[in-house]
Formats: C-alpha cells, structure tokens, sequence
C-alpha cells in the first residue's frame, strides 16, 4: 500500500502529468487488443465513487472492477466490502491492487486497468485526470470536473490530449445519457421552442450531511471528511451540485454564458462545523446573443424543493426533458433507462467498437459556468467568463498533507475582490 506521506500541490501536479509516461504505448495497444473484459480502477471509495462501480457493473455483463485507491484507508474497506456483498464475482481488488493516501492514484492507474473512475472530492479532478490520459487510460469523471479557473484549463488540455490519443472522457451529469433530455434537447435545436430568450434553472433543497469533528483528527482530515464546505475540495455547491442544472442550460443554448452577476450568502449554516461556504446563491447569467439565465441553489433545512430547468422561446417552453409546450407541442413516452447506468453504457459502447465519446469539454465550460456565478457572488461584481477562466487564483493549500489548515475567511461581497488579474482576494 502506498502511504499517507504528504506531497506538494506542485509535486501533485507534475508527478501526476508524468505518471504512466511509458505506460501509454502498452496501455493503448490493450484498448486495441480487443480484450473483452473490461478493468475498471476507482478513484476515490465514498458513496458516489461505490454508486459508481455499481452502476458501472449493471451497465456491462463484461466489466470487473480491478484496483481502487483512496486517501482514507476506512473509505476504501468500507467501500470493498459493500461491493462484494452486492457484486462479489465483479470485485477482483486485491491487497496489492489496494491503495491509500494522496498519491494513491497514481497506484490505481499504473495496476493495468482500462478505465479509470475519478470519484474524488472535485478540487482533486483536474491532477487525476490528466495522470489518467497521460497513462492512456479511458475515463468516467464524476462532475464537477474544477473548482478553479486553473483546474478548468488544466481540464481543457487533458480533453485535448485525450482527443488526440482516441481516449473517452464520459462525465458524470447524466442528465446528458437521460432518454427524454435527449430526445427534448433534440426537439429544442430543431426549432421547437423558435428561438431562446430566457432559461431558468434551480436547485434547491435542505441540508446535506456533515461528520462532527473528532479530537484526533487533524485540519486536513477534517477537511477532507467534510470536503462538502470548503471550496477548495468542492467548489461551494453551486459548482458541486447545481453544475447539473446549469449545464442543461448549456445544452439547450448550446454555448456557455459571457458574464455573470449575482448575490448569495450564509444564514442557516453559520456554525464553523459547516467550513466557510454559502447555503445560497442566486445568479443572473448572460449569454453571448443576449439572453438571460436565472440560476438558483439552496441547501437549507425547512425550504422548499425545486430541482429544474425551463427553457423559453418565442414559439413555447420546456422543462427540457418531459414536455415542449407551444407550436411545437410534445410529450416524452416510454421506458426511461436509468441514465446513471447508461453513461457507463455508452462509455463501454464507444471503447469496444472504437468510437469513443469525448465529454471534457463540454463538462469543463459547465464548470466554468457555475465557478463564474460563485466568482459573482462572492465578489458582488459582473464577472466576465474571461476574467475567470483566466484567474491565477488556485483554490487549496501549498502541501497536501495532514496537519494544520486554517479555514479561509468567508466570502464578504464588497469586501471579495476581484483582482486585475482575475485572481481572488479579501480587502
């Protein structure tokens, strides 16, 4: 196992450009070789990343899952042992294909896997994806794929790559693999609704879990057990979760908005267990022709729930999945596959018969969609999509290691600026 010595963001970031580097060639001569089984690596062993590999065995009858890495060794047990209690003939992880600590991905792409699942908190995304492609791995990425301007170029270039070595990149908004999006979407480019000129999207909801804090823990573990509320690991939530609704907007706009202004804040989770992120935001987006998205998240006990999208145009609406109103009137009928399973689907579907899906860019400007409206919020200034994408602002600490990590200041608009250079910083 490797251990759980700490390395330096910098280290992090070249050691994992750099791994697999001999590993291409073979790596892609067996995606060539036509082998049938398909290995599958995981990255990160929490709920969603477990999710994962269960979705990923019920997508494929011919897809085991071969090595699995994680910081926290508990994470990755646990993980293994709910695995082959639920799918045991699809488990082949052993001890030396068991790994644990920060670097514990680099151990899970050189174990001769095929496919590599990226499950981390997101703030890691961006360094794991591009170790995977420099390997010559294939990927399923859960969203988001950044929490910065930095990670997102860094995203951009390893999707390129990827592109260039005939490699997927699949991602996990899976509103994207979902039949009646697809089918509404279609209908939508076609015309349907005529021309857009307003959307709105929403995720609102109560509050998610949080593990209370225990003596023994250090900084960076208690971080790291609640990456949910520090935005170097998630992003806030409005990149963590509504990137869902924001990239259904996306889809329907077909491109990513110009600028953004916007309000959110902290009222119900004030207490320091719950880091320094908001529990609101309320965006206004602003496309290149003009028009306007609204955007909306909460996560706050005792509210209403509102998870949607709706899309207006000069000939009708729609929810964007379900239903088109107007001239162009329809309504989604029939079976409606689990679209978690269908992204795996449709991943192992391109990989067999060499024609690979490539999702990481369209993933990255979503991304860039939701870090630019919190970039609003927390500055209480438009924002445009450059200044943004192009900040030197690089959310997280220097040195990936247990110890000390202070919590950075909440986000105080008209206190948070944004810099000339795009970068982020408190007067």
């Amino acid at each position: 196992m490797a251990g759980n010595d700490g390395i330096s963001r910098r280290e992090f970031l070249t050691t994992s450009a750099a791994v697999g580097a001999t590993l291409v060639a073979p790596s892609l001569l067996k995606a060539s070789s036509g082998r049938a089984t398909l290995r599958l690596g995981l990255i990160g062993c929490g709920g969603r990343g477990t999710g994962a590999v269960m979705d990923a065995v019920a997508a494929d009858d011919d897809v085991v899952l071969y090595a699995m890495g994680d910081v926290f060794e508990d994470r990755l047990r646990g993980s293994e042992q709910y695995l082959r209690s639920q799918v045991k003939d699809k488990i082949q992880v052993n001890a030396e294909r068991s790994f644990v600590g920060f670097d514990a991905y680099k151990g899970v792409i050189e174990s001769e896997v095929d496919v590599v699942i990226l499950t981390t908190p997101p703030g890691f995304r961006p360094a794991h994806l591009s170790a995977a492609i420099a390997a010559g791995k294939h990927v399923f990425t859960e969203k988001p794929v950044a929490v910065d301007g930095a990670g997102v170029r860094e995203v951009f270039r390893a999707s390129d790559e990827a592109k260039g070595k005939g490699l997927a990149i699949v991602a996990g908004t899976q509103r994207r693999h979902d039949i009646a999006y697809r089918q509404a979407m279609e209908r939508i480019h076609a015309g349907a609704i005529g021309d857009i000129v307003a959307a709105y999207c929403y995720w609102n909801q109560g509050g998610l879990w949080m593990n209370p804090r225990k003596p023994e823990w250090t900084d960076m573990e208690w971080q790291l057990r609640n990456w949910l509320y520090f935005a170097w690991l998630s992003g806030d939530h409005i990149v963590e979760q509504h990137v869902h609704n924001i990239d259904a907007v996306n889809w329907a706009m077909q491109a990513h908005p110009v600028k953004a202004v916007g309000m959110g804040g902290r009222q119900v989770r004030t207490d320091p267990a719950y880091g320094h992120v908001y529990d609101h935001f309320a965006i206004e987006f602003e496309y290149g022709n003009g028009v306007r998205m609204l955007s909306m998240c909460r996560q706050q006990d005792g509210t209403a729930s509102r998870v949607a999208e709706h899309i207006v145009g000069t000939k009708g609406t729609s929810n964007a999945n379900t239903y088109i109103s107007g001239e162009g009137a329809w309504r989604f009928e029939g079976e409606r596959p689990n679209p978690y399973v269908e992204e795996h689907k449709r991943l192992f579907e391109g990989i067999r018969v060499g024609n690979v899906m490539n999702e990481g860019r369209q993933v990255a400007q979503s991304t860039m969609t939701a870090i630019l409206g919190r970039e609003a919020a927390y500055t209480g200034q438009e924002v445009t999509w450059e200044q943004a994408l192009s900040s030197q602002q690089r959310l997280g600490p220097e040195r990936l290691e247990f110890g000390p990590l202070p919590v950075p200041e909440v986000a105080m608009p008209g206190r948070t600026k944004v810099d000339a250079d795009g970068s982020q910083g408190v007067s």
